[in-house]
């Protein structure tokens, strides 16, 4: 089935997993601890924002299987364009709290400013909040430096605190798709982005031999029906994929020549639940920096506009 869904885990199973796979990865990469650290404050504020979310905080969206399906089928998100209330206020004390972590964590003043603009109200949470659930970079840059403000550190500030809400709202419209048209239009997705939110994925994680992308806002996790860019859909001889460390062939890059596109790869026992996927993430940075050593990028997201089925 090209869409996967991933069991739910508590509050505590989540971070006790956590623990151990960062301990793993302490006792390997000791370099890393600075950011396993940050990571660590941020991943707890995350998951406690979710276990309040999952306590009957999202709104009822007038979003029909048939409408979705309508939409996937024309390669377009399910939650492209579509005007979802955002918990406002349910969200902005984690925005504030994970501004502290980052200032705290090696951000500085630049988390800090974001911080002091949320709560003297010359940056709306609820703008910030829902350009990132748009995934509008444009709109949120512009604001950004508009303010004197990091436009990156803004960004993925946002993103941390959106992601809870969106992951949760992508398991309530595909948790059960049932085996009518949106079951059917999920197994038909065929695309590098999204079927939820449109973003791309952070990684590719590869277990029991299934290649499944998983996306870096929402955490979705679906197969491809071809092993291709998922960029531009090169499968020729631009299309590489290659391990690094020849003595780590389980951690590889897909490298395209054509569109300058790079996905990280990695085989694990199981799928990373929300938001763990981030450890997947951050556990590879040195394939980031080695596809970026040679001029590979990840592209800008792709723009849906309001487009709607």
């Amino acid at each position: 089935m090209p869409y996967v869904t991933i069991q739910a885990c508590s509050r505590d199973d989540l971070l006790d997993s956590a623990r151990r796979r960062w301990q793993v990865i302490r006792e390997s990469r000791p370099d890393l601890e600075p950011a396993l650290a940050l990571q660590r404050e941020l991943l707890t504020r995350i998951v406690d924002l979710a276990a309040v979310l999952g306590r009957g905080r999202l709104p009822k969206l007038s979003l029909p299987p048939k409408y979705l399906a309508a939409k996937l089928a024309r390669g377009v998100p399910a939650l492209a364009g579509e005007p979802i209330p955002l918990p406002v206020p349910v969200l902005t004390p984690t925005l504030l709290q994970l501004c502290d972590a980052l200032a705290a964590g090696g951000a500085g003043d630049a988390a800090t400013h974001i911080r002091q603009a949320v709560e003297e109200g010359t940056l709306e949470a609820a703008s910030l909040l829902t350009a990132s659930l748009r995934r509008d970079q444009a709109a949120l840059r512009t604001g950004a430096v508009h303010r004197g403000l990091s436009p990156d550190l803004m960004w993925l500030v946002a993103e941390l605190a959106v992601s809870p809400f969106v992951h949760a709202l992508q398991r309530m419209l595909f948790g059960h798709p049932g085996t009518g048209d949106l079951q059917t239009a999920l197994d038909a997705w065929n695309h590098g982005y999204c079927p939820a939110c449109g973003s791309w994925p952070a990684v590719g994680e590869v277990a029991g031999g299934h290649r499944t992308l998983r996306c870096s806002f929402c955490a979705s996790a679906w197969e491809l029906t071809t092993y291709a860019c998922i960029y531009c859909e090169e499968s020729g001889e631009g299309f590489v994929t290659a391990a690094p460390d020849e003595e780590r062939k389980d951690r590889r890059i897909e490298v395209c020549s054509g569109c300058g596109g790079y996905l990280k790869t990695i085989d694990v026992p199981e799928l990373s639940p929300f938001p763990l996927l981030s450890i997947s993430d951050i556990e590879t940075t040195d394939l980031d920096i080695a596809a970026m050593e040679h001029g590979y990028a990840r592209p800008p997201l792709k723009d849906f506009g309001s487009r709607k089925g």
